[in-house]
C-alpha cells in the first residue's frame, strides 16, 4: 500500500555533520535573536542554552522549572513562552532555557515544534520536507 504526503518547504542540511541543523528565530517581549537548533525527535520539548534566554531578556529562572533526563545525566531548564519561527513556519510555544551555562545546544523537540509540523525526511540526501500539521 503507497501513502503519499505533500510538504510546502524542502529544507536542505548537510547530511556530513552531526545533527539536523535548522535556523531558528525566537521572539519574547520585543527582542528577537536568530540561532541555529537541532532537530531532536528524542526530546520532549525544545531546549536551548541559557545564553539564549538571556539575550532574550528572560529572567531564566522566574519560569517553571523542570528536570530533562539526557544522556549526558538530568538537565534543570525553566519554561517560558516565546514565539518561535523556524523557516518561515511561526507559532508560540512553552520552550525550556537551560538552567545551567554549561548547556550549549539548542534543540527543537516534540512538544513546541514537532507537535505543529508534519515532516518528511531523507537524511542520505540531507533533505528536511516541513510543512505545518494543521496545512493539507
Amino acid at each position: 500500500m503507497n501513502h503519499q504526503l505533500s510538504f510546502q518547504l524542502l529544507h536542505q542540511y548537510n547530511p556530513g555533520k552531526p545533527g539536523i541543523g535548522v535556523p531558528v528565530i525566537l521572539q519574547s517581549g520585543g527582542a528577537e535573536l536568530a540561532v541555529d537548533a537541532y532537530v531532536d525527535c528524542g526530546a520532549a520539548h525544545c531546549f536551548f542554552s541559557r545564553l539564549v534566554g538571556e539575550q532574550l531578556g528572560l529572567q531564566i529562572e522566574a519560569g517553571p522549572p523542570e528536570i530533562f533526563s539526557t544522556a549526558g545525566g538530568p538537565v534543570k531548564g525553566h519554561g517560558h513562552f516565546v514565539t518561535l519561527e523556524v523557516l518561515g513556519f511561526c507559532f508560540e510555544a512553552m520552550v525550556f532555557f537551560a538552567a545551567d551555562h554549561g548547556f550549549k545546544r539548542n534543540l527543537l523537540g516534540r512538544i513546541g515544534w514537532l507537535d505543529r509540523m508534519r515532516i518528511g525526511l531523507i537524511d542520505y540526501e540531507g533533505k528536511l520536507f516541513l510543512n505545518a500539521y494543521q496545512d493539507e
